[in-house]
């Protein structure tokens, strides 16, 4: 039994990192290269090194990560280097063989060349990702980064080397607007991979401070159907106990819960900050068939 679940599991990985990259490379191919548009990572880098010597984007992606895997497997694991590896050869096959072949390009204006290329390009992105996939280049530099400098956040150094593509694609294009577009398609594929990745499951968590959060937490029960939970803490100030109510929903129902804070006690502390994901009785479960 555990084995049939294992063949299923490791079957829908294939399928979703296959249909991921295919995704992708539409977007590069159809869309990104006849507006010429780097959008950051190596691919960026790829369609740049199209453009000035004619290699095919794949091939030269595959070489470019050629001492990205070196590195990797010296500082961050055989597992890791031979995931990105697979999914980095398959790239290049499928945009290569596949794709550019067989697809024709979009050859009308930049920004919508820009708009969906950055759809298409976050999208495969993003049923790569929900599987728990890397496809090498910008994510494995951003780790091996981290090892040389752990204090630098990984997604600053993702910004910085998306960046630093996009610069360079104004030098090479030689069209400021080179680097604006690829701005919009990066904006578009982030957009769209936090879509995919987090979904419904987005949400917020309030921590509200209250002398009746008794009756608050009857309300949201009654109002909302959501559920909560009174946890202890102590004033750093006062050195007194007190309850503090914690409550997870989702982002359309704020205004409800802020509302009935503000009609019990108006002299609550209320703080609200997002969450990425919320998992559980009355959202996405954490078990089962979900991905």
């Amino acid at each position: 039994m555990e084995k049939t679940y294992r063949g299923k599991e490791r079957l829908i990985d294939l399928i979703f990192e296959f249909s991921g990259i295919f995704i992708m490379s539409v977007g590069v191919h159809c869309f990104l290269v006849p507006a010429n548009i780097a959008p950051g990572g190596l691919s960026g880098l790829g369609i740049l090194v199209r453009y000035l010597w004619g290699m095919p984007i794949g091939l030269s992606t595959f070489l470019m990560n050629v001492p990205i895997f070196i590195l990797s497997w010296r500082y961050l694991g055989r597992k890791y280097t031979l995931q990105s590896f697979g999914a980095v050869l398959l790239n290049s096959v499928i945009l290569d063989y596949v794709v550019t072949p067989w697809l024709p390009m979009y050859m009308g204006e930049r920004l919508l060349g820009s708009v969906f290329g950055g759809i298409f390009v976050g999208a495969g992105l993003g049923l790569i990702f929900l599987r728990g996939f890397s496809t090498g280049g910008t994510d494995a530099i951003s780790f091996l980064l981290q090892v040389k400098f752990p204090h630098i956040p990984i997604g600053r150094t993702l910004m910085l080397v998306d960046g630093l593509v996009l610069a360079f694609s104004v030098l090479v294009f030689r069209n400021i607007e080179a680097g604006l577009f690829g701005v919009i398609a990066l904006f578009f594929q982030t957009k769209v991979i936090d879509s995919i990745v987090y979904g419904s499951e987005h949400g917020q968590m309030f921590l509200i401070f209250s002398d009746k959060n008794k009756e608050i937490t009857e309300r949201i029960f009654t109002d909302i159907d959501r559920g909560a939970t009174i946890l202890k803490g102590v004033g750093a100030y006062t050195m007194k106990e007190r309850e503090v109510l914690l409550c997870a929903a989702r982002k359309s129902e704020f205004g409800q819960i802020k509302r009935i804070v503000r009609e019990i006690d108006p002299d609550a502390f209320f703080i609200v900050s997002e969450v990425s994901q919320i998992l559980g009785e009355g959202f996405k479960p954490v078990s089962g068939d979900s991905l």
